[in-house]
């Protein structure tokens, strides 16, 4: 059963190419998360309505995976949030969801 984190991104104009390079299955955010134990990989999904509108799903092995990364990378991790405030102008959690197939 695997746990998925879920987030919305509401690109500021004109950066959407720099996004999906950070946030996309091979993108920066993704190999920082490969470094971890647990982590399935992620899907980017851009909203056909809505252009500057993206899904982020990130998918791990077990919640206390997550927490491990979080914990064993957790300055790694703030440091990569913070350099990527600058490409949105929104982001929300969806929720945090276990795979039950």
């Amino acid at each position: 059963m695997a746990y998925i984190r879920v987030w919305q991104f509401q690109v500021k104009p004109g950066l959407e190419a720099d996004f999906e390079r950070v946030y996309g299955p091979q993108g920066d955010w993704a190999q920082l998360f490969r470094r971890a134990v647990g982590y399935q990989g992620t899907e980017l999904l851009h909203d056909v309505a809505g252009p500057r509108r993206y899904v982020t799903i990130d998918r791990w092995e077990s919640e206390s995976a997550f927490a491990a990364f979080k914990h064993e990378f957790s300055a790694d991790y703030r440091r990569m949030d913070n350099a990527c405030e600058s490409f949105t102008e929104s982001e929300a959690s969806l929720g945090d969801f276990l795979n039950i197939t």
